[in-house]
Protein backbone atom coordinates (compact mmCIF):
# COMPACT_ATOMS: atom_id res chain seq x y z
CA UNK A 1 0.00 0.00 0.00
CA UNK A 2 1.29 3.20 -0.81
CA UNK A 3 0.20 6.67 0.39
CA UNK A 4 -0.42 9.68 -2.10
CA UNK A 5 -0.84 12.94 0.02
CA UNK A 6 -2.73 15.66 -1.53
CA UNK A 7 -2.47 19.44 -1.64
CA UNK A 8 0.21 21.05 0.33
CA UNK A 9 0.90 17.88 2.39
CA UNK A 10 3.86 15.67 2.98
CA UNK A 11 4.27 12.34 4.21
CA UNK A 12 7.60 12.02 6.62
CA UNK A 13 9.13 9.07 7.84
CA UNK A 14 11.28 9.79 11.04
CA UNK A 15 15.07 9.61 11.70
CA UNK A 16 15.84 7.14 14.05
CA UNK A 17 16.35 8.80 17.39
CA UNK A 18 20.05 8.88 19.11
CA UNK A 19 19.67 5.77 21.90
CA UNK A 20 22.56 6.90 23.80
CA UNK A 21 23.81 10.38 24.67
CA UNK A 22 26.90 12.17 23.86
CA UNK A 23 28.13 11.11 27.18
CA UNK A 24 27.35 7.59 26.82
CA UNK A 25 23.86 6.81 28.87
CA UNK A 26 21.68 4.72 27.15
CA UNK A 27 18.43 6.01 26.95
CA UNK A 28 15.13 3.91 27.57
CA UNK A 29 12.34 4.08 24.58
CA UNK A 30 9.89 6.19 27.19
CA UNK A 31 12.89 8.96 27.70
CA UNK A 32 13.58 9.62 24.22
CA UNK A 33 12.40 12.95 22.32
CA UNK A 34 10.57 12.58 19.19
CA UNK A 35 12.71 13.36 16.58
CA UNK A 36 12.85 16.18 15.03
CA UNK A 37 14.61 15.54 11.52
CA UNK A 38 12.67 13.63 8.72
CA UNK A 39 12.82 12.30 5.17
CA UNK A 40 9.99 12.82 3.19
CA UNK A 41 8.53 9.84 1.49
CA UNK A 42 6.17 11.59 -0.67
CA UNK A 43 4.69 15.31 -1.85
CA UNK A 44 1.76 16.34 -2.30
CA UNK A 45 0.68 18.88 -6.10
CA UNK A 46 0.14 21.79 -4.41
CA UNK A 47 -2.18 23.90 -6.29
CA UNK A 48 -5.67 25.92 -4.38
CA UNK A 49 -5.31 25.77 -0.84
CA UNK A 50 -7.99 28.14 0.94
CA UNK A 51 -8.14 30.45 -2.41
CA UNK A 52 -3.92 30.91 -2.34
CA UNK A 53 -2.16 29.18 -5.08
CA UNK A 54 0.47 26.59 -2.67
CA UNK A 55 3.94 26.03 -4.52
CA UNK A 56 5.61 22.62 -3.42
CA UNK A 57 9.42 23.30 -2.42
CA UNK A 58 10.19 20.41 -1.24
CA UNK A 59 11.22 17.18 -3.12
CA UNK A 60 11.19 13.41 -1.82
CA UNK A 61 14.46 12.21 -0.52
CA UNK A 62 15.31 15.45 1.31
CA UNK A 63 15.52 14.88 5.14
CA UNK A 64 13.48 17.89 6.77
CA UNK A 65 13.37 19.63 10.50
CA UNK A 66 9.40 19.57 11.42
CA UNK A 67 7.85 21.02 14.19
CA UNK A 68 8.04 19.14 17.28
CA UNK A 69 3.90 18.50 17.43
CA UNK A 70 3.53 18.89 13.66
CA UNK A 71 1.32 16.15 11.52
CA UNK A 72 -0.70 13.03 12.06
CA UNK A 73 0.83 10.10 12.61
CA UNK A 74 -0.24 7.35 10.61
CA UNK A 75 1.00 3.51 10.08
CA UNK A 76 1.10 1.49 6.79
CA UNK A 77 2.47 -1.85 6.67
CA UNK A 78 4.13 -1.76 9.66
CA UNK A 79 5.22 1.59 9.02
CA UNK A 80 4.95 4.89 11.21
CA UNK A 81 4.64 7.67 9.00
CA UNK A 82 3.60 11.66 9.72
CA UNK A 83 1.54 13.42 7.55
CA UNK A 84 2.42 17.36 7.76
CA UNK A 85 1.61 20.66 5.93
CA UNK A 86 4.36 22.26 4.00
CA UNK A 87 3.75 24.88 6.56
CA UNK A 88 5.03 22.86 9.48
CA UNK A 89 8.19 21.63 7.66
CA UNK A 90 11.20 24.23 9.53
CA UNK A 91 13.56 23.88 7.04
CA UNK A 92 15.56 21.52 4.50
CA UNK A 93 18.88 19.78 6.21
CA UNK A 94 21.63 19.98 3.79
CA UNK A 95 24.42 17.35 4.10
CA UNK A 96 27.67 19.64 3.46
CA UNK A 97 31.11 17.69 2.71
CA UNK A 98 34.00 19.46 4.44
CA UNK A 99 35.97 21.64 2.39
CA UNK A 100 39.78 20.81 1.98
CA UNK A 101 41.76 22.64 3.96
CA UNK A 102 44.88 24.43 1.26
CA UNK A 103 48.03 22.92 3.11
CA UNK A 104 49.94 25.25 4.97
CA UNK A 105 52.88 27.31 3.28
CA UNK A 106 55.91 26.65 4.29
CA UNK A 107 56.57 30.25 6.02
CA UNK A 108 60.41 31.22 5.42
CA UNK A 109 62.43 32.63 8.55
CA UNK A 110 64.57 35.67 8.46
CA UNK A 111 68.13 35.36 8.30
CA UNK A 112 69.47 35.82 11.82
CA UNK A 113 71.51 38.77 10.31
CA UNK A 114 68.79 40.56 9.19
CA UNK A 115 66.89 40.28 12.37
CA UNK A 116 69.93 41.24 14.25
CA UNK A 117 70.58 44.03 12.51
CA UNK A 118 67.11 45.54 13.00
CA UNK A 119 67.31 45.57 16.38
CA UNK A 120 69.93 47.85 16.94
CA UNK A 121 67.47 50.42 14.54
CA UNK A 122 64.65 49.98 16.79
CA UNK A 123 66.96 50.68 20.43
CA UNK A 124 68.71 53.87 18.95
CA UNK A 125 65.17 55.02 17.88
CA UNK A 126 63.69 54.02 21.32
CA UNK A 127 66.43 56.78 22.56
CA UNK A 128 65.75 59.27 20.89
CA UNK A 129 62.65 59.51 22.27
Amino acid sequence: MTIRPLADRVVIKAVEAEETTKSGIILTAAAQEKPSIAEIVAVGPGGMVDGNEVKMFVKVGEKVLISKYAGTEVKVDGVEYSIVKQDDILAVVEEVAEAKKPAAKAVAKKPAAKAAAKKPAAKKAAAKK
